[in-house]
């Protein structure tokens, strides 16, 4: 990777973490953008679904079933625009779930950007196990 692009995905990777901070979930906020030829095509941050309360967890602080991860509102996002995923990078303030790994891989991006390791790693595999190229970027606020 040259210096130029990882400067890129750094910059790239905190804009997703700014926009996490648009999540009305208490115990995590995640935030995730797509680019593609050096243009932010979609957005999203973990939520419930249009039209729904904004609110993610239950009174016993569980998150709601229904509650959809930023990658998939980034993605099905890109469904009722204009644009496509094909060869984007997506940057993900978490790494993605196993579910949220195969709609990476059916939309056509090429690059995945994460910048918190999870426990489960069942969604990195698979996304490496379809030739996706998958980076981890520990970002500091200060770069």
């Amino acid at each position: 990777m040259t210096e130029k692009q990882r400067k890129l995905d750094e910059r790239y990777l905190r804009m997703a973490r700014i926009w996490a901070e648009n999540s009305y979930c208490e115990r995590r906020k995640v935030g995730a953008l797509v680019v593609k030829d050096k243009m932010i095509i979609s957005d999203g941050y973990n939520g419930t679904p249009s039209g729904f309360e904004n609110v993610c967890e239950d009174d016993n602080n569980v998150t709601k079933p229904y509650v959809l991860h930023a990658e998939a509102n980034a993605i099905t996002k890109l469904a009722r625009s204009n644009n496509n995923s094909d060869g984007a990078t997506i940057y993900i303030t978490a790494s993605p779930c196993i579910e949220c790994a195969k709609l990476i891989i059916q939309s056509g991006i090429k690059r995945v950007v994460y910048g918190e390791k999870y426990r489960l790693t069942d969604g990195i595999d698979l996304l490496k196990r379809a030739g996706i190229e998958v980076i981890y970027m520990e970002v500091n606020s200060a770069n």
